[in-house]
């Protein structure tokens, strides 16, 4: 029993308790078990054996369940930072998430209330003096400053890890460096990600400008070339020109101008459109009513385009000078593509929530890979010498649907060719009676 309350008194309280405990032991046998009893006086030689012997046993059992337990602590220590080395080396496989990653495994592993990961900053107006900002943080609370956390750990020049909860030992600040250093690395190959990201986006815009220098070098260029010989023909002396040439060439200045003004509203619009102050109205429109003008804008003959929009569609909400635009865009793009004798179809239809156009070709189509690249502005497929515009059609008119709350996507017509699909809500659905009644209109019946 002596011993067993040694081997205990060891396990909880070390070994200094132990020695202590295996003195009391000592002593406590003595007083009731060698005579004479209930003293401490020893009358026989081989009691003083006994006493001695069972002395050092206690100190003997101590000693080795304290090292014991020495050594078991060391390994579950030693597992806890293999544990936590192998989440630090984990944490640069996740991304833009490891830095967060790697601030709660760190509160997890020590047991931690908090863990802040704080930057160091200059004050503007006073550069000697210093605040923190928080980069990341993990657990209610966290640390604002340093002096606010019960452990800190700096992490590189201007970073320190700031943890609140407990105090550490001095065996933990190790691992805790191997964190402060990943902490360090991970933010430092954000910066860069960052760096790149910006000098991606600077090529980008580097790539978009000369896009629309070579564009606008040759597509504005043209009709300006064209309208300003046509006035300076009409402005010689040295050629008398009859009314019918004249009004020749007063038409191919008039067609010249207009094209030209027809592109820069493009770029304009589009400029507003990625600027977000474009003026869109939410109004009643009727695809019947809009598609015949579209179709007179463009000039084409009576069988260039079939149509099939029934007059009994439904309205849907939309701006009826940008519904016409869309439709002029995107008939024209059909007209350009279809193969002769292969007129492009117009067709509507409506559901309870949406009312679509589709406008199918039976040209060449898109290339899968080429989908999404059709509606970037400066981009004509199969186009190498800027013959067909500023490739701003497809581009100004998803962005015009999309501000009317609608869709604008290209699927394969069967057979071959493209089909554009509009979608826009339909007056009176759940996704536009908010904003717009159902309008009413009157029909002019022709004679």
């Amino acid at each position: 029993l002596m011993l067993v309350a040694v081997v205990v008194t060891t396990r909880v309280g070390g070994l200094g308790p132990a020695l202590l405990g295996a003195l009391v032991a000592s002593t406590l046998l003595n007083w009731y078990f060698i005579p004479p009893v209930h003293t401490l006086q020893i009358s026989e030689p081989h009691n003083i054996v006994t006493l001695v012997g069972f002395a050092a046993v206690a100190l003997l059992v101590s000693a080795v369940v304290h090292r014991a337990a020495s050594l078991s602590a060391e390994a579950a220590r030693a597992a806890t930072e293999s544990r936590a080395l192998s989440a630090i080396a984990e944490s640069t496989l996740r991304g833009s998430e490891a830095l967060p990653a790697l601030v709660e495994q760190l509160r997890s592993a020590f047991g931690m209330v908090s863990v802040s990961l704080l930057r160091r900053r200059a004050a503007s107006d006073a550069p000697w003096a210093r605040d923190w900002q928080v980069e990341y943080a993990s657990g209610p609370e966290p640390a604002q400053r340093p002096e606010d956390a019960e452990v800190q750990v700096p992490a590189g020049a201007d970073l320190v890890l700031a943890l609140t909860g407990r105090t550490l030992a001095a065996s933990d600040r190790t691992i805790l460096r191997a964190f402060a250093a990943q902490a360090q690395g991970l933010l430092e190959r954000d910066r860069l990600a960052r760096t790149a990201a910006v000098a991606d986006r600077l090529a980008a815009t580097e790539r978009l400008r000369d896009a629309l220098l070579a564009a606008v070098g040759h597509d504005l260029r043209t009709p300006i070339a064209a309208a300003r010989a046509a006035v300076d023909s009409l402005r010689s002396a040295d050629v008398d020109w009859s009314s019918t040439e004249r009004g020749e060439l007063l038409d191919a200045a008039e067609e010249s101008l207009t094209r030209l003004a027809s592109l820069v509203a493009d770029l304009l619009d589009l400029s507003r459109l990625r600027a977000g102050v474009l003026t869109v109205a939410r109004d009643s429109v009727w695809l019947d009513d809009l598609v015949p003008p579209a179709l007179d804008e463009l000039g084409l003959s009576s069988d260039a385009v079939t149509l099939a929009v029934p007059q009994e569609l439904p309205p849907a909400v939309g701006d009826p000078g940008l519904v016409t635009r869309v439709v002029v865009n995107l008939v024209g793009n059909a007209i350009r593509y279809s193969p002769p004798g292969q007129p492009p179809l117009v067709a509507a239809s409506a559901t309870a929530e949406r009312v679509e156009l589709r406008v199918i070709d039976k040209g060449p189509g898109i290339p899968p890979e080429d989908v999404e690249r059709v509606f970037t502005a400066f981009q004509r497929l199969g186009d190498s010498q800027n013959r067909t515009g500023l490739g701003l059609g497809l581009a100004l008119s998803r962005g015009l649907v999309e501000a009317m709350g609608g869709t604008l996507v290209p699927e394969e017509t069967p057979g071959g060719g493209l089909t554009m699909v509009m979608s826009l809500p339909a007056a009176g659905s759940m996704a536009a009676e908010t904003d717009v009644p159902v309008g009413h209109r009157e029909r002019e019946e022709a004679p």
